[in-house]
């Protein structure tokens, strides 16, 4: 084992200035994004998108290719053709997993520590029912050598003992028993990842096994669900970095370098969805003050309220648009509107600047969002 000195069970790498940052920052944005409040329903469809892209990522870089819009497809119960019935498996053995695991810790509030019968079992989750497209028997270690590329993985006869030496040093490194904070849940995630690599205990499926794991350690310590793809979009989209990173931490038996490169990504997917979620609060509070504007005045005909409310919460918060495409922005506006004539239209328009609501740049016209953001919070203060 002398050639497998990476393999150490040891704590080769240094929290550099710029790592501890990158933490730092991945905290805020959690912390950020478990006290902003969603609608169930958006929390309902955001969770979805989640799996979604957390599923097709963690299979597309094991070569499955099937697209976010397939998987979208095979969760709402649609089935591929026989030629891709094997890629479909793959990713539906993945959201069954996500699944599970998240009932599990989430609604059950049933959390284990990292143990060598735990690591088969994510092993036979993510590979059962695809038989020779799986070339490993799922949920028991390989019982042969084998090369990962270049890198010859340690012999089989190894596997339990590194196995077992994985999972005790990991709970004595980052005391998952003794309580756990965030930062240190994050670096165990990704050494064990890591290590599931290097050992490569199974004969397929290694990749997807430890990125189960790093789901789980990460889920385990109170990352929201909605964000749970964020790392295995990160790998699958900087693919070729990631094999190189790995490489290089295995060669230099240091994962210095290997831990900012992952915090990097995750900080990033992080701020992406941070920002997206603020986007679509303040589309709903933007939404919420149309409500209560026209909620303040008074119509004579019910349709005329209708139809200039529906102009209005139709007309999109960033952009600029003629009066020929908002009279046109959805069927339903385009409907009320086409019996009317366009001084009538013009006339909405005139009142909606009136209000405050709309306001017009050039021949164009768009939503004025700044009276809202006036109301917000001063940064500066």
């Amino acid at each position: 084992m002398n050639e497998y000195n990476h393999i150490s069970f040891r704590k080769a790498w240094e929290i550099t200035q710029d790592s501890g940052y990158l933490l730092g920052e991945c905290h805020a944005f959690v912390q950020a994004l478990t006290n902003i409040p969603i609608p169930p329903k958006d929390w309902t469809r955001m969770l979805g998108v989640s799996l979604r892209k957390g599923a097709q990522a963690t299979t597309a870089i094991e070569g499955n290719t099937l697209s976010e819009e397939d998987i979208e497809k095979i969760q709402e119960g649609w089935h591929l053709p026989p030629s891709k019935e094997y890629l479909e498996i793959e990713v539906t053995n993945i959201l069954e997993a996500f699944n599970t695991l998240l009932r599990e810790i989430v609604d059950e509030d049933k959390v284990e520590i990292i143990s060598p019968a735990l690591i088969k079992r994510f092993h036979y989750m993510i590979g059962k029912d695809l038989g020779d497209h799986f070339d490993a028997i799922p949920g028991r270690f390989r019982e042969d050598r084998r090369y990962v590329g270049p890198y010859l993985a340690p012999e089989h006869r190894y596997v339990p003992e590194l196995i077992g030496k994985l999972c005790e040093w990991i709970k004595r490194e980052f005391h998952y028993s003794n309580g756990q904070n965030f930062k240190t849940a994050v670096i165990e995630a990704i050494v064990t990842h890591v290590y599931i690599e290097w050992i490569h205990p199974f004969g397929d499926g290694n990749g997807r096994t430890g990125r189960l794991l790093e789901f789980y350690i990460l889920l385990r310590t109170g990352l929201p669900n909605i964000v749970s793809h964020i790392l295995s979009n990160h790998y699958n989209l900087t693919r070729s970095e990631y094999y190189r990173q790995l490489d290089r931490a295995r060669k230099h038996r240091d994962l210095t370098k290997f831990i900012q490169y992952a915090l990097q990504g995750f900080r990033d997917g992080l701020k992406e969805n941070l920002d997206y979620i603020q986007k679509s609060q303040f589309s709903i509070f933007w939404q919420h003050y149309i409500y209560e504007t026209f909620a303040d005045l008074k119509y004579t005909k019910k349709t005329t309220f209708k139809r200039k409310r529906a102009l209005m919460l139709q007309i999109p918060i960033n952009g600029l648009f003629t009066v020929d495409e908002l009279l046109e922005i959805s069927p339903d506006v385009a409907k009320k509107y086409a019996t009317i004539g366009r001084t009538t239209a013009l006339r909405d328009l005139r009142e909606f600047q009136n209000l405050n609501l709309l306001k017009k740049v050039g021949s164009k016209y768009t939503a004025n969002t700044v009276i809202l953001r006036a109301m917000m919070p001063d940064k500066k203060s």
